[in-house]
């Protein structure tokens, strides 16, 4: 019987410890794992579980502040752990190489993406301008972006968030490597582009056997492209195996309940409405909707070219009509550039428009900034990002009482004691009002958005892709408790999102947006359980299941790519 290949990477009880005022802090504990060639290894988990700093350390690419304490890792027969930097610097790029998070940060801004590419190439490969510029363009080909010729000539704020990642898979696999670490790649992407790009990755793991690393947190991802899965909870693994072992045989508490918190669509199919939270009595519902909206269009006006002719845009959003009653949620879906967010600001007054939007009754069309003083306690927003949400020289406590300080509501004292309501309320601690955004989770700091949100008793809160930075049990949290604020409350919710479980989970209505147009529109259960519009029927279909049983049948949509 023939001896199985060796691995093309592994990982032998890494510890990492981080330097702290106290003293070292472990923050990664005898990790250990093994990848073939041509394997992917899914490493999953919540955020801070020690799955980016794995890669960091496989890359050398820790910080000062962090000291690897024992371990090893060991490169087609190589130990990384004892090369010096410049060796490492050969290693990077050619060897093993590593696509980040957000492309947009990862890529340089005043850099062409063909120069960028380029770059990577002359890095670790011999060969003349001609040559080097025919592999380039032959990368882009390579992950199916097109018109790869005069993409070679923009810069990466001129593409799409998928295209900027293609950009990036392409840049990684200039040079072959033996191993590919994918950190959290599709997060960030709308489902569809997710689709296209776990597709395009299958693709190249089998056209050059490339090994893949893929970190996510995202469990239909990892059903979807894992052939094993490593699952890490404060720095340990708890459990690795199969994909299937993972997913219908589970042993760790960890991963039953990580699994258990996952959103599945099509679980609420026949239901009506979002499950119930509280015992709390259900809100009657008013005949008269808390935001009206008929024939919304934004247009961010034409650009001037160099001979002082305005090249005609696109209106963002074009003549959109939606209501949203008391106790409901209106579902927005779409993908990145739909239109979703730019009909957000609008209907709070935040950015010009025209067509008629009332709140409360009230329209706002052309009000001045003081006449929107008091509409603005009707209607609150919650943004995707929680921390950049916050000031943070500001405390918590200050930072949920501004809104009363602008309306001049309340005394100092009523403040205080309405800040710890609110905090109650959503399930913080009152003493947590003199601390700081750095000393809480990402799940906290939205519940701190969440009730500064609910500072000044709104009727409707337009939650801007609220939780789709969160990990998933905490976005499981965060929800639910949206939901019971609802039930207790009355409030009304648009809810942005591109998550199309998390809109099924939360919306009474939806709308379906493509290219600033709504283009599909009706009750949840017409929309998910019997979609009319092909767009919609696409962004179900990309929809990643989570469990490996369904992967052999998921379709990439035919989306075509944005510039």
């Amino acid at each position: 019987m023939p001896l199985a290949p060796p691995p093309i990477l592994s990982v032998t009880g890494l510890s990492i410890d981080a330097r702290t005022p106290q003293g070292l802090r472990p923050v990664l504990d005898d990790v250990s794992f093994s990848l073939a060639a041509g394997e992917t290894l899914c490493l999953a988990g919540e955020s801070g579980s020690g799955k980016s700093l794995t890669a960091l350390s496989i890359m050398g690419l820790l910080s000062p502040s962090l000291r690897q304490r024992a371990g090893s890792i060991v490169l087609a027969g190589r130990e990384l752990t004892t090369l010096s930097e410049r060796a490492m610097r050969q290693i990077r790029g050619g060897d093993v190489a590593m696509i980040f998070q957000e492309p947009m940060t990862s890529l340089n801004p005043v850099m062409t993406i063909g120069a960028q590419l380029s770059e990577a190439i002359r890095t670790h490969a011999a060969g003349d301008d001609t040559s080097v510029a025919a592999r380039a363009r032959a990368m882009l080909d390579a992950v199916h972006i097109t018109d790869p010729g005069r993409r070679l000539t923009q810069f990466p704020h001129e593409l799409s968030g998928g295209m900027r990642q293609r950009v990036m898979i392409a840049m990684a696999l200039s040079c072959r490597p033996k191993v590919l670490i994918a950190d959290e790649p599709t997060t960030a992407l709308d489902v569809t582009v997710q689709a296209q790009i776990l597709t395009l990755m299958r693709d190249l793991k089998a056209e050059f056997g490339t090994a893949i690393v893929l970190i996510t947190h995202d469990m239909g991802v990892v059903a979807e492209m894992a052939d094993r899965v490593a699952l890490l909870k404060n720095g340990r693994m708890v459990e690795d195996g199969t994909v299937h072992d993972i997913f219908e045989r589970p042993r760790h508490d960890y991963t039953k309940s990580l699994l258990s918190a996952v959103l599945r669509l099509g679980s609420r199919a026949g239901q009506e409405g979002p499950p119930r939270i509280t015992d709390a009595a259900p809100t009657a519902l008013g005949a008269e909707p808390v935001l009206f909206v008929r024939d919304l269009t934004v247009s961010y006006g034409a650009r001037a070219s160099w001979f002082g002719k305005a090249a005609p845009v696109a209106p963002a959003v074009k003549a959109a009509s939606f209501s949203v009653r008391p106790g409901q949620t209106l579902g927005l879906v779409g993908e990145s550039g739909s239109g979703k967010s730019t009909t957000g600001k609008a209907v709070l007054g935040l950015i010009p428009f025209t067509g008629e939007v009332l709140i409360d009754g009230r329209g706002i069309a052309g009000l001045s900034s003081r006449d929107m003083k008091p509409v603005r306690r009707k209607a609150q927003m919650i943004f995707q990002d929680p921390y950049a949400s916050l000031d943070p020289r500001m405390s918590i406590g200050d930072a949920i009482a501004e809104p009363l300080v602008i309306h001049d509501l309340g005394t100092a004292v009523e403040r205080r004691d309405h800040v710890a309501a609110l905090l109650k309320r959503v399930h913080l601690s009152p003493d947590h009002a003199t601390r700081f955004p750095h000393e809480f989770s990402g799940g906290q700091r939205q519940r701190i958005c969440i009730a500064r949100a609910l500072a000044l008793k709104p009727n409707i809160i337009v939650a801007d892709e609220s939780v789709s930075a969160l990990d998933v049990s905490v976005r499981g949290h965060v929800l639910d408790l949206m939901l019971e604020l609802q039930e207790e409350l009355g409030l009304a919710y648009l809810f942005i999102s591109h998550d199309m479980a998390v809109v099924e989970r939360m919306s009474h209505q939806v709308a379906v947006m493509r290219d600033g147009e709504i283009v599909e529109q009706g009750d949840r259960r017409a929309v998910f359980e019997n979609p009319q519009h092909p767009y919609t029927q696409a962004l179900l279909d990309a929809v990643p299941q989570p469990t490996p049983r369904s992967r052999a049948t998921v379709a990439t949509p035919p989306v075509t790519q944005r510039a």
